[in-house]
């Protein structure tokens, strides 16, 4: 099951988009609460390797879907 990003916890660096090897990251066209573009995971395309858990600096930002 794929990973999702947690919207409100998301701060838009956007490292999680540069490292997805099947480019299933985009930004949101809304704000969260914080103010931020959050981005979000398409589990249509997610592969759910976990890259981008590894490199998301912000902790509880991606979950996994499972």
């Amino acid at each position: 099951m794929a990973h999702f990003i947690v919207s409100e916890n998301c701060e838009a660096c956007g490292d999680c988009a540069l490292v997805c090897p099947v480019d299933c990251i985009s930004q949101g066209s809304e704000k969260n609460s914080k103010g931020f573009d959050f981005f979000m995971i398409d589990p249509e395309i997610c592969i759910d390797c976990g890259a981008c858990v590894g490199v998301c600096p912000i902790e509880g930002a991606i979950e996994s879907g499972h």
